[in-house]
């Protein structure tokens, strides 16, 4: 057999290979398709539809009566809660109080020294101070009420040796003896100045007593 024989030979059967595949291909797809198709048709004719009814609910049951003869109990008692008070203390209040400033006490100054002591007493001038007294120098007030009485008086003589001050200590009763007894010294008596330790003129009290009596007829 040729070569040429050969090759004719085996296309021929590559091509009788590739129709019976082409036809075993068909013919299962068919096969498959027809079966599938009987298989739907045969479960859909055994499918039945039928309604489903709601069932109605069941009726109520009355409610059971109530016990007879039951005796009535009393509410169980009810626990009350004990009340506990708490007494709360307030935190103490803390008060400041500015420290004053400090008070600068002055001392009060020194009293002022002493004068010197006197050692020469003032000393009437004009010798007895009654002297200065005459009848004419009795108030005629005083005459008119026959007034009489005795005047006390202490005298503050001056450096310069005149009554600077007549303080009435004992007074007659009769204010008219008083004031015509210091009018009269104090206008009428000189003195000779007192003096202190350094023999200086300083001021002197002298005391003096004056009665006035009535002239006798």
């Amino acid at each position: 057999m040729s070569y040429a024989q050969k090759k004719e030979l085996s296309g021929n059967r590559t091509l009788a290979i590739v129709i019976v595949a082409i036809l075993q291909f068909t013919l299962g797809y068919a096969i498959v398709t027809g079966l599938a198709y009987n298989v739907i048709k045969h479960a859909a004719e055994n499918l039945k539809t039928f309604d489903v009814e709601d069932q109605p609910p069941p009726p109520e049951q009355p409610p059971p009566p109530p016990p007879k003869n039951v005796p009535e109990l009393p509410p169980p008692p009810v626990a009350m809660k004990p009340i506990v008070e708490t007494h709360i203390e307030a935190a103490p209040q803390i008060v400041t109080i500015p420290t004053p400033p400090p008070i600068h006490i002055q001392a009060p100054p020194a009293p002022p020294a002493p004068p010197p002591a006197k050692i020469q007493r003032a000393q009437s001038a004009r010798g007895n101070l009654l002297s200065l007294f005459s009848t004419d120098d009795y108030p005629e007030s005083a005459i008119r009420s026959n007034a009489e009485g005795t005047t006390a008086v202490r005298l503050t003589i001056g450096t310069n040796g005149r009554v600077t001050n007549c303080e009435i200590t004992s007074s007659s009763g009769h204010s008219d003896l008083d004031n015509a007894t210091c009018r009269i010294l104090t206008s009428r008596a000189r003195f000779t100045p007192a003096k202190d330790s350094n023999g200086n003129p300083t001021t002197d009290t002298y005391p003096q007593r004056v009665t006035w009596r009535l002239p006798s007829e």
